[in-house]
């Protein structure tokens, strides 16, 4: 067995040869730079943020400079509403799809960094050949036949090893690993419209509920109209055209109630369907907005952090990187390829000296490709892929400026919000008002039914109206910590599949060649 271990060293040497070419090289085409924060300093031109509310309303103030924490739902200070985000992270199978891509996606840039590695296969086969003496130049001999059959038995492993000269292979490397952080972000996005998408239909459920109790106050109201009129009816002092007036807006309020409960059963569905879990198996807890607090204090994170903190910025910049990385492995087709082989062999023509010294057969080959005429193909490779850089770049930028934009927009429309609801507030105070006083005017028979029918439904227009405008005053507090990029990075952290770091090649080669 002596032969194997001297045979087995020579190709030790041998694929040494190969080895040193991982050493080889250097990397054509730019390297990435990660471009700059804007150099926007606030979000809005006028950059004083007031959010107003009346003397009975919660008030909000903008805290600058500050981030947002990673529970950001938790501000509401609602136990129902923190176990319902919980249950739709750990249920929801769209975070199962992201994080899957995810993995697919580190797979690949290992699949990728296998080109950095030599490329060894074991090789095993069994012939039978018939070879004629005569194409092989040998005169024919009358004392053996002009022909011979024979088996040949090979068994040996092969090396092959393309240097990466230019570095395509090792761009090709960073565009994969740049493509997985790209999964990485969109997996960090699910999850931050998952739960904003979450937290926003259980505020709609409990703002419809606030609804219908409000037209359930006003039919209840409705209804103590119809009896009064009944009353005054039968004591003379009304007609049957006041109770039919009386009657029929008790029918029409009535009608408000049927949408009301079809929003909220729509909305309870969709709830369930982001928790992961059918309507049918799953069912969200009654939100009530007494229950719900007003966050009071919106921290709000400075333009130039915003660009670190929102996975879709980031999930562009990535893709940038890709962009970059894949100029580089254009350029590289433009060079010269060396592939470096080599193979040991045991060649035998029977089984049993299979492994004699005298049987062994090696090879090194060196092979050089280099382009010259491809009719303008790799040029233009190249030249798109520098035109898929500058595609790339323009949709970073838009993504930066809808992502300031969406900012700016959400902080006027709180400032808005807090106005409308100072005003609401006023209006129904004032259609109350006018509603005691019409109805006690109409008891001392001052006024008709129709100025209390009239300043009914002023009262009900208010009512309604008010709840509206705290709904969407939280449905734009939510929308806010959205667009300030939530808080994923713990979550995405825990989230991100554990993938085996690739071997050295000398670890590789110690490990071939150690015995």
């Amino acid at each position: 067995m002596s032969s194997i271990f001297r045979a087995r060293r020579l190709f030790a040497c041998q694929v040494s040869v190969i080895a040193a070419g991982l050493l080889v090289g250097c990397t054509v085409g730019p390297n990435f730079e990660p471009p700059k924060p804007p150099p926007d300093t606030k979000y809005r031109k006028d950059d004083t943020v007031t959010l107003p509310a009346g003397a009975k309303d919660e008030s909000q103030r903008v805290v600058v400079g500050t981030q947002l924490r990673q529970d950001w739902w938790a501000l509401f200070h609602s136990p129902e509403l923190d176990a319902t985000v919980q249950a739709a992270i750990s249920g929801s199978p769209t975070l199962v799809q992201a994080r899957a891509t995810l993995a697919q996606a580190l797979q690949v840039e290992v699949q990728a960094a296998g080109g950095l590695y030599p490329q060894l296969n074991g090789a095993a086969g069994a012939t039978r050949q018939r070879l004629n003496f005569a194409t092989l130049g040998i005169p024919p001999n009358p004392a053996f036949p002009p022909f011979a059959e024979f088996n040949v038995f090979s068994v040996g492993p092969e090396v092959s090893y393309t240097l990466d000269i230019w570095g395509g292979t090792r761009r090709q490397i960073e565009e994969r690993a740049a493509q997985a952080e790209f999964q990485g972000y969109q997996m960090a996005a699910a999850y931050l419209t998952l739960t904003s998408n979450a937290v926003t239909e259980a505020i709609t459920i409990a703002a419809i509920q606030a609804q219908i109790d409000a037209a359930n106050d006003i039919i209840a109201s409705d209804e103590q109209n119809l009896s009064l009129v009944q009353r005054e009816l039968q004591a003379g002092e009304a007609t049957e055209i006041d109770v039919e007036s009386a009657q029929s807006q008790l029918e029409n309020d009535r009608t408000i109630l049927p949408p009301l409960r079809q929003q909220q059963s729509a909305a309870r569905n969709r709830l369930s369907l982001l928790v992961g879990r059918t309507p049918a198996r799953w069912s969200p807890p009654d939100f009530n907005l007494d229950r719900i607090a007003l966050p009071s204090e919106l921290p709000v994170s400075l333009p130039g952090d915003l660009a670190h903190r929102r996975p879709d910025i980031l999930a562009a910049e990535a893709q940038l990187h890709a962009a970059n990385a894949a100029v580089g492995v254009a350029t590289a087709q433009l060079y010269p390829q060396i592939t470096l082989s080599t193979f040991y062999e045991q060649v035998s023509t029977s089984v049993g000296n299979w492994f004699a010294l005298q049987n062994n057969a090696w090879n090194i080959a060196a092979n050089l490709t280099a382009p010259i005429l491809h009719g303008g193909e790799l040029t233009a490779q190249k030249r798109a892929a520098i035109e898929a850089f500058n595609a790339t770049r323009a949709g970073y930028e838009q993504t930066v400026l809808q992502a300031f934009t969406q900012v700016a927009t959400v902080l006027d429309a709180l400032q808005h919000d807090g106005q409308l609801v100072d005003a609401q507030h006023r209006a129904l105070d004032a259609a109350e008002r006018s509603l005691k006083l019409t109805r006690d005017s109409y008891q001392g028979g001052n006024v008709g039914i129709l100025l209390v029918l009239d300043a009914q439904r002023r009262y009900e227009q208010a009512r309604l109206g008010y709840v509206r405008s705290v709904q969407q005053r939280y449905l734009d507090t939510v929308q806010l910590f959205a667009a300030l990029g939530g808080g994923w990075q713990d979550w995405a952290q825990s989230q991100r599949p554990a993938i085996a770091p690739a071997t050295e090649p000398a670890e590789i080669l110690n490990t071939l060649f150690s015995q």
